[in-house]
C-alpha cells in the first residue's frame, strides 16, 4: 500500500509559527504511522511564494520579493527537523518544474473552454487576495482579516467553477470520508447549497507582477491559490512520473480550517477540469489560541515553535500538540498547559514507569530479559496481554482517524495499567523468596515486552524519545524495522536481550517558586505624647469552630477547573455518567449527575473538580477525581444538583485559589 500526505504550502508572509508546526507535526505523525503499517510513504511540505502579500512584504524590508521569499522558506525549512519533522519533499511554487507545470494546467484548462475573459465587479479583500461574495461578510467586512473589502472593477479571467458543483456535491455525499471531520464537510455542502460563482484566476500585470504569468495572457499573472493548489500534483512528477501514478489515488491533505474553501471546493473542480482524480481524503484541524485569541502578529501572541523546543525538548512539543487538541476543534495553548503534560503524563506517567522497570530489570535480572516461566502466568498476566494487544488495535484505528488524542489515550491507559502491575505484583517482594524465582522472571519479562511496545506505538509521536526507549531496551535495529503486523505484537522480545539503562526521559520540570509576602504587619507602634485615643473594636461575631480545617488541610485539597469532552451514561447506573474531561490532561471522571443533566447538555461545559482524589472505580469504571455540585431540597423532598462552573473563560486546568 502507499500514502501520499501533504501539509499546505506556507505563505512566506511570515515566519514559522505554532499553527504552522501543528499542521507539519500532524502530517509527519501520520506518515510516520504509516510507515508503522507497512505502506510506501511521501510526505510533502513547502511554501507558497507569489501574490500580492508577499510583494508588500518585501517591499516593506526594502528589497525584491525573490531575496524576501528565498530567506523565508528557508527559515520554514531550517524549523522542521528540530521539530523531528522529515518530509521527503520540500517544494516551493517559484521552483522552474512547478512554474512549468502551472502554466501547461492553465493552457490545458482554457484550451478545454474552462477558462474564460469577462469583466468583474467585487469586494477584494488583500488579506485573502480574493473577491468575497455578499454571504461571506460580516457587518461588511472580511470575517478573517475583519476588514473592509474595497470595491474593485477590473477584467480578469475566469475558471468555469460552478460547471463542477453539482458534481463536488454528489462526489462529497458519495463519499463520507472525503472531508473530515465530518462538521466540515457539512460546513462544504451548506456552502454548495447556494449557487457556486465563477472563480477570478488572473491578476493584471497593472496591479501585480510578482507571479506566474498566463500562458495565454502574459499581460496577467496566475491567482495565488490556481497557482499553489497545483503544488500537490508537481511534488510527485504529474502527468508522466512513476510518482504520480503510485502515490496520487491516495493523497491526503492535511489544512487548518481557513483554508477549507480553496482546498474543498477549488482544488477538486480544478482536478475535474484537468480529467485528474479526486484526492483520497481532507483533513481540516482547527486553531491554536493563546489567551481565548486565536493567534496573530498584530496581537502579539504568536508562539514560536523552536523556542517552545529550545525550553521544553521536541518530545514535549510533539506530545502536547497531539494529545492537546482533539483534531478539528479549536484549543487554547498555555505554556502552564505544557508543563503540566510534561510532569503528569511524560514524567510521572511513562518516564517513571520506564525508569522503575529497567532499574528492577537491572537490579534482578542483571539487566538481561529473563524467561518467561509460563507455569506463573496469572489471569491478571492474560488480562495485561490483552490490553495491550486492544491498545495496538484502538490506536491504529485512532490514527486512522486523525484522533491523535484518542490514540495516546489508549497508551496512557495501559501505560497506568503497568504502573499498577509493577505495584500488585511487587517485584521487590518475590526477590526475597528464592522459591518465588520463576514468578519474578514472569512479570520482569511482562514489564520489559510492555516497554517494547511502547516504544513501538510511541514511534510515530516522539521519534526522538522512542530512540531512547529503544536503545535502553537493547532494540534499535529490531524496532527501527518492526511494524504494527500481528507477529510484531506481544511476546516478540527475546529473552536474554541485554538492557542499557540510560539516562531518565523526561525529568521532571522544577516548579516556579512564588516569592513570599514578608513583612507582615504586626502593629505599628505609637510614639510618646501622640495621646491618641484608639476606638474599641466591635466584638467580632462567634463562629461554630465544630468542623473547621487549617489553611494547610485545604491546601492538600487540589481544585482544577475541567472542561467536559465527551460524556456518555453507564449501564445499570441510572445516577452515574462517564465523563472524560480536560484538566489540562485528560482523565475519566463518574459523576452522579445522570438524573439533572443530560450527556448531551455536558459537552463543552467548564466545571470545578477535585483533582487529587486517589482513583476509585465505580460500576468497573475508574474514577480519577469528583465533579463539585451544590445540592438542594425543596419542601416536598425534591433534590436539584447544580454543578460549580466558572464565571468567565479560563484555560482547563488552571487552579482553584
Amino acid at each position: 500500500m502507499t500514502t501520499y500526505i501533504t501539509t499546505p504550502i506556507y505563505y512566506v508572509n511570515a515566519m514559522p509559527h505554532i499553527g504552522h508546526a501543528y499542521t507539519t507535526i500532524i502530517a509527519d505523525t501520520y506518515a510516520r504511522f504509516r510507515r508503522l503499517c507497512g505502506d510506501e510513504v511521501r510526505f510533502q511540505t513547502g511554501t507558497d511564494e507569489h501574490g500580492e502579500k508577499i510583494a508588500q512584504a518585501a517591499e516593506k524590508e526594502g528589497v525584491e520579493p525573490r531575496e524576501y521569499v528565498d530567506r523565508i522558506s528557508a527559515l520554514f525549512r531550517q524549523t522542521w527537523p528540530g521539530l523531528d519533522i522529515a518530509q521527503d519533499h520540500f517544494i516551493r511554487t517559484t521552483d522552474a518544474d512547478h512554474i512549468k507545470l502551472v502554466q501547461e494546467i492553465l493552457q490545458k484548462v482554457y484550451d478545454n473552454g474552462d477558462i474564460y475573459f469577462s469583466e468583474y465587479s467585487g469586494h477584494y479583500c488583500k488579506g485573502c487576495e480574493r473577491f468575497l461574495t455578499e454571504k461571506e461578510l460580516v457587518d461588511g467586512k472580511c470575517p478573517d482579516h475583519l476588514t473592509v473589502p474595497e470595491e474593485i472593477s477590473e477584467q480578469n479571467y475566469f475558471f468555469r467553477m460552478s460547471k463542477y458543483q453539482e458534481w463536488l456535491i454528489d462526489h462529497i455525499k458519495n463519499n463520507p470520508e472525503y472531508i473530515t471531520p465530518e462538521r466540515y464537510r457539512n460546513e462544504v455542502l451548506s456552502f454548495l447549497s447556494e449557487p457556486l460563482e465563477d472563480l477570478c484566476i488572473s491578476r493584471p500585470c497593472s496591479r501585480l507582477t510578482w507571479g506566474i504569468p498566463l500562458p495565454f495572457d502574459e499581460k496577467f499573472v496566475t491567482y495565488v491559490w490556481f497557482d499553489a493548489l497545483i503544488n500537490y500534483l508537481t511534488g510527485i512528477n504529474y502527468p508522466d512520473g512513476p510518482d504520480f501514478e503510485k502515490y496520487w489515488s491516495e493523497a491526503e491533505h492535511v489544512i487548518a480550517k481557513d483554508i477549507l474553501k480553496p482546498h474543498a471546493i477549488y482544488w477538486p473542480t480544478m482536478l475535474q477540469s484537468m480529467g485528474v482524480a479526486p484526492y483520497k481524503r481532507l483533513h481540516v484541524h482547527g486553531y491554536w489560541n493563546v489567551d481565548e485569541t486565536k493567534m496573530s502578529k498584530s496581537l502579539g501572541n504568536v508562539i514560536r515553535p523552536g523556542e517552545l523546543v529550545e525550553k521544553y525538548g521536541v518530545d514535549t512539543v510533539r506530545y502536547f500538540l497531539l494529545r492537546e487538541m482533539s483534531f478539528g476543534r479549536d484549543s487554547s495553548f498555555s505554556t502552564e498547559a505544557l508543563e503540566a503534560r510534561r510532569n503528569s503524563d511524560l514524567a510521572n506517567d511513562v518516564g517513571n514507569l520506564f525508569s522503575r522497570a529497567l532499574t528492577m530489570l537491572a537490579k534482578y535480572a542483571d539487566s538481561t530479559v529473563p524467561e518467561i516461566d509460563k507455569a506463573t502466568v496469572t489471569e491478571e498476566d492474560r488480562v495485561l496481554v490483552d490490553a495491550l494487544e486492544k491498545m495496538v488495535a484502538d490506536y491504529s484505528t485512532a490514527m486512522n482517524n486523525f484522533e491523535f488524542h484518542k490514540a495516546l489515550q489508549s497508551i496512557w491507559e495501559v501505560i497506568g495499567m503497568l504502573n499498577r502491575f509493577i505495584v500488585t505484583n511487587a517485584p521487590w517482594e518475590l526477590a526475597k523468596e528464592e522459591e518465588r524465582a520463576g514468578r519474578l522472571n514472569t512479570v520482569l519479562y511482562f514489564l520489559a515486552d510492555s516497554l517494547r511496545l511502547l516504544a513501538l506505538v510511541l514511534r510515530p509521536v516522539m521519534p526522538s524519545a522512542a530512540e531512547k526507549m529503544a536503545a535502553a531496551l537493547g532494540m534499535e535495529k529490531k524496532l527501527a524495522k518492526a511494524s504494527l503486523k500481528e507477529e510484531d505484537c506481544w511476546g516478540e522480545m527475546e529473552a536474554g536481550t541485554v538492557l542499557h539503562p540510560g539516562e531518565s526521559l523526561f525529568p521532571r520540570l522544577a516548579k516556579k517558586k512564588k516569592q513570599q509576602a514578608q513583612g507582615k504587619n504586626q502593629g505599628k507602634k505609637q510614639g510618646k505624647g501622640q495621646g491618641k485615643k484608639v476606638k474599641k473594636k466591635e466584638a467580632e461575631p462567634e463562629i461554630d469552630m465544630k468542623g473547621l480545617i487549617t489553611f494547610e488541610q485545604f491546601g492538600d485539597v487540589e481544585l482544577r477547573v475541567a472542561e467536559i469532552v465527551t460524556a456518555e451514561k453507564i449501564k445499570k447506573a441510572n445516577k452515574l455518567l462517564k465523563l472524560t474531561v480536560k484538566a489540562p490532561e485528560e482523565r475519566t471522571l463518574v459523576a452522579g449527575i445522570a438524573k439533572h443533566y443530560s450527556p448531551e447538555d455536558l459537552i463543552g461545559k467548564k466545571v470545578i473538580i477535585v483533582a487529587n482524589l486517589k482513583p476509585a472505580k465505580l460500576m468497573g469504571i475508574t474514577s480519577q477525581g469528583m465533579v463539585l455540585a451544590a445540592k438542594e431540597t425543596d419542601a416536598d423532598g425534591n433534590e436539584r444538583l447544580v454543578l460549580s462552573t466558572v464565571a468567565e473563560e479560563i484555560a482547563p486546568g488552571s487552579r482553584v485559589a
